[in-house]
């Protein structure tokens, strides 16, 4: 379980071909304090680490991504160099900062269009139909393991929607946000409460 609230960005060092793609992802966090086998969310996506390696400021720890988990996840994120957004898995008594993330992609979208309104950024994404029910204005969503509040919501004609999010300075430079550019693909998660909201009203329609 995660909150949305990125620790640190870090960068694909290395990715081997083991059948599964054997990632090494660069890291500050301290590698004597991440246990094999726990999870860390990479741009939003849970995974397990089963290396690690170097020290503090400059570690590194390593994961298996299955050909599942890369064909539902934004494509650019899976190259040597790319920036990742990494939070490790809550422990208890943490903070909850942001809203409640389970590091499981619901679908990528697609970065239409951003636009700097004084110091902020205002990004407009795509969002496919399915996921498109799931949004709303004032809202929460994940972007690419960032806990966002969603401003505005627009439909469109063939079902799924656009949705509008301001960026602060703060989030721009602490997460891989503010290197995004129009057509990018991006990570997204709907909010759990969100999920369980639709499916309670799908229940009472039917009854």
């Amino acid at each position: 379980m995660f909150t949305g609230i990125v620790t640190e960005i870090g960068n694909i060092l290395a990715i081997e071909d083991k059948g599964d793609r054997h990632i090494t992802i660069s890291c500050a966090m301290d590698p004597a304090k991440i246990a094999i086998g726990a999870s860390i969310a990479c741009s939003g996506v849970c995974l397990t680490v089963v290396d690690k390696g170097g020290v503090a400021g400059e570690g590194w720890f390593a994961v298996d991504v299955s050909g599942e988990t890369v064909k539902r996840t934004a494509p650019e994120q899976w190259t040597v160099g790319a920036p990742l957004n990494l939070e490790p898995a809550l422990k208890l008594g943490d903070e909850l900062g942001g809203h409640i993330v389970t590091g499981h992609v619901d679908a990528v979208g697609e970065v239409v269009k951003v636009t700097q309104v004084g110091a902020s950024w205002q990004y407009i994404v795509a969002a496919p139909k399915e996921l498109a029910p799931f949004i709303a204005p004032k809202g929460s969503i994940t972007v690419d393991g960032v806990s966002l509040t969603v401003n505005e919501v627009a439909d469109q004609t063939d079902g799924a929607c656009h949705f509008m999010l301001n960026i602060i300075p703060h989030t721009a430079e602490v997460t891989t946000l503010g290197t995004l550019v129009a057509g990018r693909k991006v990570n997204l998660e709907i909010d759990v409460l969100a999920r369980y909201l639709k499916r309670m009203q799908s229940l009472a329609i039917q009854g």
